[in-house]
């Protein structure tokens, strides 16, 4: 798989192709991020995704139950591809946005300590 024209939602993790970010949306994220009909003052493609990510696992229907699921706290999410670590951190405003939504941001680059 090639990762030039993949890229990693920086709030969920999941991995797909950049033009299905923007014509799908995230499976997992698109009520919190709006990737599809955005009227917000961000642009969720550029602004909530990385094309820089470290080590892939795969979530399947059965396996939402594993440890490596719930250590990356993926496993209420849709199957697909996910990114261990991905590098960049959301921008203020949309942890703004988020925050007004109730939602606790986790940073996936690794900084966040539990």
């Amino acid at each position: 798989m090639s990762t030039r024209s993949e890229r990693a939602c920086m709030l969920c993790g999941i991995i797909q192709p950049a033009k299905n970010f923007k014509s799908l949306g995230c499976p997992n994220c698109e009520g919190l991020l709006q990737f599809k009909n955005n009227d917000q003052d961000f642009n969720p493609i550029t602004d909530c995704t990385s094309p820089s990510f470290e080590g892939l696992v795969a979530l399947g229907e059965d396996n939402k139950e594993s440890w490596v699921a719930r250590w990356l706290r993926i496993e209420s999410f849709v199957p697909g591809l996910y990114a261990v670590k991905i590098n960049g951190k959301l921008p203020p405003i949309v942890i703004e946005h988020l925050e007004s939504q109730n939602v606790i941001y986790r940073p996936r680059d690794g900084s966040a300590e539990d």
